[in-house]
């Protein structure tokens, strides 16, 4: 069985919610990742913050990303999975709630993320296929 933590990429990092988005922003640039889950006071998953979130939802409203904190953005309810999930289960996740990215979570820590570039890496072209048609059509 493959599970989560086989496709995962592993050393995922959280950005804690009282971090301002310029924060955010710098330590994507220094993971060279895209997306960040957001950490409570208790290291518990919040919510999910993406470089669009930064871009779309502060600095193209006008406000200053110094200001803005990731907690600020957190929205809805995150979405994760565990580590032990089979890979079938992390797929359903995904297009259920037309996802890109989920961190896997072990033992109530973060650690790792999927994304559509470990999918593409793990899955047969049939379950990528499949997995796209889901995510990406808005019916």
């Amino acid at each position: 069985m493959t599970t989560a933590a086989d496709i995962m990429h592993p050393g995922a990092r959280w950005i804690p919610a009282h971090e301002t988005l310029d924060r955010a922003a710098q330590l994507m640039r220094e993971l060279n990742v895209g997306a960040l889950p957001i950490s409570d006071e208790n290291e518990r998953l919040c919510g999910i913050l993406t470089d669009r979130d930064i871009v779309v939802g502060c600095v193209a409203m006008g406000h200053d990303p110094a200001k803005v904190t990731a907690g600020e953005m957190a929205k809805g309810t995150p979405r994760w999975i565990d580590a032990g999930a089979d890979v079938s289960d992390v797929l359903h996740e995904m297009q259920d709630h037309q996802i890109r990215r989920l961190p896997v979570i072990d033992n109530k820590r973060l650690v790792g993320m999927i994304s559509e570039a470990d999918l593409a890496s793990h899955l047969t072209d049939d379950q990528i296929a499949s997995w796209v048609e889901s995510v990406y059509a808005k019916g």
